[in-house]
């Protein structure tokens, strides 16, 4: 049986048979033949995260405990089923109370998974593992040689693990290094400014750029002051209302304040919470629109040059950047397996990405993502675990410059996409899981339910909407089922900047992972309808 999300227009099988319906939305239904086993539970799904309310991290050691048991956990139960016929006349043989019995059998694969990573002796190896790449290898620019290090270690360490099919899939990333950057207040006051220049930014003319700021808060502001922005460089203080509306900015900053004549723009950071520190981040340049230099600046140099332009002040601001685009680089995706015992063609996909930027550690984005993927097949492979289906790790190289490395992994791979059962990334921070994200139909989403109630004893049942994921979304289009933690920025909640995101603690979303993945003859999707 087949179920069409309407949203989407994506068929997800809910079960694998040797023969299977597919329902579309005119009720049509055709069955094709199959040798792969029922799946149950598909969608999209993602973890969602808190931090404290005054804004600090949540015991970071603590949660990769938990979400490496989550991740792994999820994993696990998402690749096991029966494999009993089920189409008829759009019925399915298979009544849900068989269904939750079923689910309800692999508690015991869940309380020793859960043990394992949470309160076993790998308790806190994600942390230990991370912390000596961070603090050996510091910040993986896309393009630099710690990068390449960096996958160098993590291709060694994955074959240390005993982990099979290690691997590096050759991939070319974008070479680009921001070089000295400075801002200068001239009027009505000397104030000296902290700025990061945006990925790919053009720099400045030698000597720089002395002009006029326009300050505005919205791109609609910008259009119907356009007549203003010529000759000035543009200060966007938009308001912050979460990360997936407010970074369109940054994103496209640049491009809207060229296409009225500005030299150069400045953009609020993209963040709930700041201690004035600038969030750098990608954006992107348009074709047959002038490239202008762009960086961000704190929110609290924002909201001042707000102010002063309110009361009718003359802003100038002097801008050097010194930032260069480089030919493009050789880099890897780097590649683990456990493979599958029944089925090894189909896969289950779990991944984060090596790569951050150049101004911290990138110990949460993306350094916690990759070790507890990394994590959630360990614990599969330490307990002994073999799924029916092939875990494959995947650590992305150049996530930060627009998925660059997952783009082209998809590419590559896009001819078997029919063997993908499930896409999942894990890129949203480190913090305290309190359940997945999910997309699916209303019969998918009562035996997602029951996989969560496995969970209970992390006390993380909750099951939410929607998912999404730069690495994944090419996937995702196509139709098939992902997974991701819900990020605590687009939650509005505080999460550190770049150049302030440094190692101090854990994570536990491995053992979702292995809910997601194991249990993923849970979650075999078809191809968009």
């Amino acid at each position: 049986m087949g179920i069409t999300f309407q949203s989407t227009h994506r068929v997800i099988w809910l079960f694998q048979p040797a023969e299977i319906c597919s329902i579309s939305p005119s009720k049509t239904t055709s069955c094709r033949p199959s040798v792969q086993e029922e799946s149950f539970v598909v969608g999209t799904v993602q973890t969602q995260n808190y931090t404290s309310k005054e804004g600090k991290k949540i015991n970071q050691l603590g949660t990769m405990k938990s979400l490496s048991f989550m991740l792994a956990g999820v994993i696990h139960l998402l690749s096991l089923g029966s494999g009993k016929a089920i189409c008829k006349d759009d019925i399915p043989q298979r009544t849900f109370q068989e269904i939750k019995k079923e689910i309800a059998s692999y508690e015991d694969v869940a309380k020793a998974i859960i043990n394992l990573a949470v309160y076993g002796k790998h308790q806190n190896r994600s942390y230990e593992r991370l912390g000596l790449l961070v603090d050996t290898v510091g910040p993986r620019m896309s393009g630099s040689k710690s990068l390449e290090k960096a996958i160098q270690i993590m291709y060694q360490n994955l074959q240390d693990d005993g982990l099979e099919n290690v691997h590096l899939e050759p991939v070319k990333i974008p070479h680009w290094e921001r070089g000295e950057e400075s801002a200068l207040m001239l009027l009505p006051r000397i104030h000296k400014m902290s700025i990061l220049g945006l990925g790919s930014s053009v720099g400045t003319p030698p000597g720089g750029i002395t002009a006029e700021v326009l300050v505005v808060t919205s791109f609609d502001e910008l259009q119907r002051r356009a007549s203003e922005a010529r000759g000035k460089i543009i200060v966007y203080n938009q308001p912050y209302i979460n990360y997936g509306m407010t970074v369109q900015y940054r994103v496209l900053g640049a491009v809207e304040a060229a296409k009225v004549g500005a030299v150069a723009s400045l953009i609020r950071s993209v963040a709930s919470f700041s201690i004035y520190s600038p969030h750098t981040g990608i954006q992107r340049y348009e074709d047959g629109v002038p490239k202008i230099p762009t960086a961000c600046i704190t929110v609290e140099d924002a909201e001042m040059m707000s102010r002063m332009a309110s009361r009718g002040n003359k802003i100038v601001v002097h801008l050097e950047m010194g930032a260069k685009t480089y030919p493009d680089a050789d880099s890897f995706n780097t590649v683990a397996e456990i493979t599958g015992s029944r089925y090894p063609e189909q896969v289950v996909l779990v991944s984060g990405h090596l790569d951050s930027w150049d101004v911290g550690q990138g110990a949460m984005d993306d350094g916690g993502g990759a070790f507890i993927s990394w994590e959630a097949l360990s614990l599969v492979k330490d307990l002994g675990l073999r799924p029916k289906r092939t875990l494959r790790l995947v650590l992305w190289t150049a996530e930060e410059q627009g998925g660059v490395g997952a783009s082209q992994y998809y590419e590559q791979h896009k001819a078997n996409i029919s063997d993908y059962s499930l896409v999942m990334e894990s890129d949203s921070g480190t913090f305290l899981p309190t359940g997945l994200q999910f997309t699916g139909s209303d019969r998918a989403r009562a035996i997602m339910k029951e996989v969560m109630n496995l969970l209970q004893p992390l006390n993380v049942t909750n099951l939410f909407s929607d998912g999404e994921g730069t690495d994944i979304d090419f996937w995702i289009q196509a139709g098939v089922p992902d997974v991701q933690k819900l990020t605590s920025h687009m939650l509005g909640i505080w999460k550190p900047e770049p150049e302030r995101e440094w190692l101090s603690g854990s994570s536990n979303y491995t053992v979702m992972r292995l809910f997601l993945g194991d249990a993923a003859t849970i979650a075999k999707a078809s191809r968009k309808t």
